[in-house]
């Protein structure tokens, strides 16, 4: 009787041992995600800091830092340079985070480069949400100011080549959602109903000007609820 239950006791203390070197040689997952990565994408004549107040208002709502990507990229080139670009951020989030899709959340001109990465670079397969504040998404006449400087600003101008192709077919493709936040009173935007996506929620906001468009908290928190 006592050899048996020594004979107990000793397989039981190597069940223990094997079951606590398991855990000790399993991979611990890089990055155990509660939300999807957000991808933030500036307009013309700005950059990553224009993010600032948002990402402070997603890590106050239980974002990590790591979660929220900001970049600046050379809003002077073309759109689809910068899709292209964005397409390996995205790749660099994703590989960083362990998460399988991110959120794009883009302003002004940054909804151009965004989309074409969504229609032309395969990202719908990396995308899950799309949110579009004061996005130039059909063009606006402002841009003949700067048409001639910046090869940008021109794909932007109303009836561009570049907004042509982008606006054929579908405007909303592959199993993304879409969401577009537009003002009634943006100066940026002629006219201001640019901003609506086929196919997409499309949300008028009321009177908030172009730039405070993306740090308004009452935009945000649309937002903040249309991705969670």
């Amino acid at each position: 009787m006592q050899r048996r239950t020594r004979r107990m006791a000793t397989a039981l203390t190597a069940l223990a041992s094997s079951l606590l070197l398991s855990l000790t040689l399993s991979p611990t997952p890089a990055h155990a995600a509660a939300h999807d990565p957000v991808v933030f994408v500036h307009g013309l004549s700005s950059s990553a800091s224009s993010w600032d107040d948002w990402a402070g208002y997603f890590e106050a709502d239980g974002y990590t830092s790591a979660e929220l990507d900001a970049w600046s990229y050379d809003w002077a080139r073309s759109n689809a340079t910068t899709a292209q670009q964005l397409a390996t951020e995205i790749r660099n989030v994703l590989a960083r985070t362990g998460a399988s899709k991110v959120d794009l959340v883009v302003h002004s001109m940054g909804t151009l480069s965004a989309r074409y990465y969504l229609k032309n670079l395969g990202g719908t397969s990396y995308v899950d949400d799309f949110v579009s504040t004061a996005g130039v998404n059909h063009g606006t006449s402002t841009a003949s100011w700067c048409a001639w400087l910046y090869t940008s600003c021109a794909e932007m101008n109303t009836g561009s080549s570049f907004l042509s192709a982008l606006n054929s077919g579908d405007e909303t493709p592959g199993g993304v959602s879409y969401a577009s936040y537009w003002s009634n009173c943006d100066d940026a935007l002629t006219p201001d109903t640019t901003a609506i996506l086929s196919g997409a929620t499309n949300v008028e906001v009321g009177c908030v000007s172009h730039t405070d468009m993306n740090n308004d908290h009452g935009v945000y928190e649309q937002v903040r609820d249309f991705i969670g």
